[in-house]
């Protein structure tokens, strides 16, 4: 009996234990690792993996050093701006933006070896690209082999976008420019006699001869035209010979940093002709440059942030809080040519053709986009009409001339052979 007893109370002292190491009706832990730490840690749920989606790479390429480098860097920050906050946003279906940035320094040979790296990279989908025309025309043809969107928010040379189905841009042309700057200056200003100041390279010939073109018609006498080289930093001697014409005008035709050298030497000189410029004076730099000699200069420009809207008020402080300085009219439009191609990418998948198949489809008022510069859609040649605005320094900054030329105003896009830019 006491035998039977003590085996019982064995039996209870047993399952008393494996009660207490395992719990009742609980199954056995695992072994390995984890059944080693025990009580000391607690088993935590494996977590799911993260996936990361593979990026979608676009490419951006300007003069991000060299004579135009101010127009390039805004190019770049506004599309890193545009890129950064589509990612935090999550994507393109979960898929990151990548950006390869491409300096081609303003120099046509270099934007070839841009565009031959860039377009042989089969992951980089389009690019945005390039500023000056010279670059572009050079460019072109590597994308174009490669069947790859080139989207210029800047160059207005007519002869970029012949030739190709594949370049695209979103900024009037030299032809137009020019002919709506003689309107400006003969109709709104009131000038008779314009004496000209140019840069004897592709833009500078090309702006001065459609400007020439316009005013004839108006009635405008061109009294003297007069080229300079891009190492001239001396005007004393063209300035007071355009003097003894007494124009009531003064074109310079060129890029903002000899702009600045010109304007600061009229007023050293005692000369107080009103300069009017293309957009290539369109900077704050010539400003920055220039002093007070820019005060009442007049410029074309393809867009002034006051006449934008709220949309374009937005953008501009999301611009000063990121990079503590303005943005300028290439800061818009790029933001706007990289929404266009992110359409395209969201329309017809990630590839080269689906951007492309999407920008041909914009061609129409109907299909336009609506974006921080107004309506974009392209003719057959990729090409589109956007209304020159004017600028005018009032007080140390660009603002928005008081007259501004209507649609009917402003000159007709023609489109000829001869004409260059930037």
């Amino acid at each position: 009996m006491m035998k039977r007893l003590a085996k019982v109370a064995w039996y209870s002292l047993v399952s008393c234990t494996l009660f207490l190491l395992g719990g009742c009706g609980q199954q056995p832990t695992e072994s390995g690792p984890q059944a080693e730490r025990g009580a000391k840690e607690p088993i935590s749920s494996p977590q799911p993996t993260q996936v990361v989606q593979k990026p979608i790479l676009l490419a951006v390429a300007g003069p991000f050093t060299g004579d135009s480098s101010e127009f390039g860097v805004q190019i770049k920050m506004s599309v890193e701006l545009a890129a950064e906050e589509l990612n935090a946003k999550g994507g393109i279906g979960g898929r990151p933006i990548q950006l390869m940035l491409e300096d081609d320094a303003g120099n046509p040979a270099e934007a070839y070896n841009v565009a031959t790296k860039i377009a042989s990279n089969p992951n980089v989908l389009a690019v945005i690209g390039h500023f000056n025309s010279s670059c572009s025309l050079a460019a072109k043809s590597a994308y174009t082999e490669a069947k790859m969107v080139m989207f210029s928010p800047a160059s207005t040379n007519v002869n970029v976008t012949k030739n190709s189905d594949y370049v695209f841009r979103n900024i009037f042309t030299d032809d137009f420019q020019g002919q709506s700057l003689a309107s400006y200056a003969g109709e709104i200003l009131g000038a008779k006699k314009v004496a000209i100041l140019f840069d004897n390279d592709d833009y500078g010939r090309g702006l001065k001869e459609s400007f020439k073109k316009k005013a004839e018609t108006l009635g405008v006498t061109i009294v003297s035209e007069t080229a300079y080289a891009k190492d001239t930093n001396d005007f004393r001697s063209q300035l007071t010979t355009l003097q003894g014409y007494q124009p009531d005008l003064l074109l310079v035709a060129g890029l903002y940093k000899h702009a600045a050298v010109i304007a600061k030497q009229a007023r050293e000189l005692g000369i107080k002709t009103p300069l009017i410029g293309g957009d290539g004076v369109f900077s704050e730099q010539f400003i920055t440059l220039a002093g007070q000699a820019a005060e009442g200069t007049y410029v074309s420009c393809p867009f002034l942030f006051e006449l934008g809207g709220e949309r374009a008020k937005k953008f501009a402080e999301q611009f000063r809080a990121k990079y503590n300085r303005e943005p300028d009219a290439w800061a818009a439009l790029s933001y706007d040519a990289f929404q266009l191609i992110i359409k395209g990418i969201e329309t017809n998948g990630p590839s080269r053709e689906g951007i492309h198949r999407y920008l041909k489809a914009i061609n129409s008022p109907a299909t336009a986009y609506d974006g921080l510069t107004g309506k974009t859609f392209f003719d057959e040649e990729g090409d589109c009409r956007k209304p020159v605005q004017v600028a005018v320094v009032k007080g140390g900054r660009f603002t928005a001339a008081e007259k501004q030329l209507s649609i009917e105003e402003e000159a007709s896009p023609a489109k000829g052979d001869d004409q260059t830019t930037k």
